[in-house]
């Protein structure tokens, strides 16, 4: 089933980097319809709604909001919800039982967790749905933003902390670099213009690479050269991988916290 009427609740920054890769992607300005009275100019073609309209059909309907507004959005939303519509949300911790309940006529549910590269193409894209029957359409609307894999729903938390929020930390890693080389002595924009290059050629690399990124980290050390007395300081004690951990399972766990605030919620 073709998406060729698509509906976005909200358009702030994840959902319109997801709109600029469909749009870079090929798809058709003409698909899209976007509520969002806070929402910057949009790309020529898309249409821009200052409310929800009071009907119309939709192929797909993105929830866009923010989590804790789902209860008063849904309520706007659901006449226009019917038997054909697939509901997309990009909400973190809704779980696809409390997206049912607010809208038990659609066809199917799709749970998705980009990140902000589906702009350019480059997002791994997590899915987990209610309905097997959306699976190849829903994974062929989301292939232009990147990288789309289907999931159980019991490792969303995870994959959430992983591949949503991950992008933040990498970003914290790369304006620590900067920083501490500009610390140690190089000017700041020279700092910030090589950590940005350097990381940027080095995941293109590991994204070609043969290998894993911890063999590629073997390949460039020489025993007891440079990279290797780096690479000693993360690895003493473990102190990268426990650093590493904790992120993660906080951000995992904040996820399961907001699902059971919004199950409780209802």
């Amino acid at each position: 089933m073709p998406f060729n009427s698509i509906l976005l609740v909200g358009c702030g920054n994840m959902a319109g980097a997801m709109l600029r890769g469909w749009l870079a992607g090929g798809l058709e300005p003409e698909r899209f319809t976007v509520v969002d009275p806070a929402a910057p100019e949009l790309p020529p073609g898309v249409t821009r709604l200052p409310n929800l309209p009071a009907q119309g059909a939709f192929d797909a309907i993105l929830i866009g909001v923010k989590p804790q507004v789902l209860g008063e959005v849904a309520p706007q939303v659901v006449h226009l919800v019917g038997p054909d519509t697939v509901v997309f949300s990009i909400l973190a911790g809704v779980e696809l039982a409390v997206l049912e309940r607010h809208f038990p006529q659609a066809r199917a549910i799709v749970r998705v967790m980009p990140n902000l590269a589906a702009a350019l193409g480059k997002s791994p894209v997590a899915l987990a749905s209610n309905g097997d029957s959306v699976r190849e359409a829903a994974r062929e609307l989301m292939a232009p933003l990147g990288t789309p894999e289907w999931i159980d729903e019991s490792e969303f938390d995870l994959v959430t902390a992983l591949a949503g929020s991950g992008p933040a930390f990498v970003y914290r890693f790369i304006d620590a670099l900067g920083n501490a080389a500009l610390e140690l002595g190089l000017p700041a924009d020279k700092a910030g213009r090589l950590a940005l290059a350097m990381v940027e050629g080095a995941a293109a690399l590991a994204a070609e690479s043969e290998v894993g990124p911890g063999e590629l980290a073997r390949r460039v050390a020489s025993p007891g050269g440079t990279t290797q007395a780096g690479l000693d300081v993360l690895d003493h004690e473990g102190r990268l991988h426990r650093l590493v951990l904790d992120t993660l399972r906080a951000a995992r766990d904040r996820s399961a916290q907001m699902a059971a605030e919004a199950r409780a919620k209802g």
